[in-house]
């Protein structure tokens, strides 16, 4: 197998490297190891623009809740433009620039698949609770992405699977207070997870929207 991981510093950006090094190739990419920005296109250009096409998994793992040191917004009253499109910028912008530039990388002539981290907050289905606005709101809309995505990529991609996972609630840099007293599993075991779930995903499932548990979520 040859993989790339974007976000290959984060937590569990780094425990997928480490779990797909024992498969196969994998070539990591993140700011804090390559400089890659992926809220600006050229620096995402440069960086997937290197690469040769080929690979069988791609997996981005990017995104932010804490943005600047500010959480996200618990009231109405807490929302503002600047929060909102950091947000999205981070959330929704850098992961569509990563497809953009990525879908070139992905295999013609064999199954091959494509993975965005989303998360549940961003089921508008799923918002009973309300808050978090600029976080839910950029994951609904990077689901949109992926599924728009996942559309065109069939048509020079026969057999990629594209589709947005949500992780579960991971031991990362997400705040402890934050977690709302959900459990939460080591990276490695979030890895572990994911890398399951996209095994058992085809090109029936291609801009899908999973858990970790490979149980649908609801957009």
């Amino acid at each position: 197998m040859r993989a790339l991981v974007v976000g290959a510093s984060g937590g569990i950006g780094a425990a997928l490297v480490t779990a797909l090094s024992a498969r196969g190739e994998v070539v990591g990419l993140s700011r804090r190891g390559e400089g890659l920005d992926v809220t600006d296109e050229a620096s995402v250009a440069a960086a997937l623009g290197a690469l040769q096409p080929g690979f069988d998994l791609i997996v981005v793992a990017t995104g932010a809740l804490m943005i600047g040191g500010v959480g996200p917004e618990k009231t109405l009253k807490a929302v503002t433009a600047e929060g909102l499109s950091r947000a999205f910028l981070v959330n929704a912008v850098g992961p569509a620039l990563v497809m953009k530039h990525a879908l070139r990388l992905m295999r013609r002539d064999a199954l091959c698949r494509m993975a965005v981290l989303s998360a549940r907050v961003g089921s508008i289905g799923d918002n009973g609770l309300g808050g978090w606005y600029g976080y839910r709101a950029a994951k609904a809309a990077l689901n949109q992405l992926v599924r728009t995505a996942a559309v065109e990529a069939l048509r020079t991609h026969p057999q990629s699977v594209l589709v947005a996972l949500h992780p579960g609630t991971v031991e990362t840099g997400l705040a402890p207070d934050l977690r709302a007293g959900h459990p939460a599993v080591t990276p490695e075991v979030a890895a572990a997870n994911l890398l399951r779930v996209l095994e058992g995903l085809g090109p029936s499932d291609t801009g899908g929207f999973f858990d970790w548990k490979g149980e649908v979520v609801p957009w």
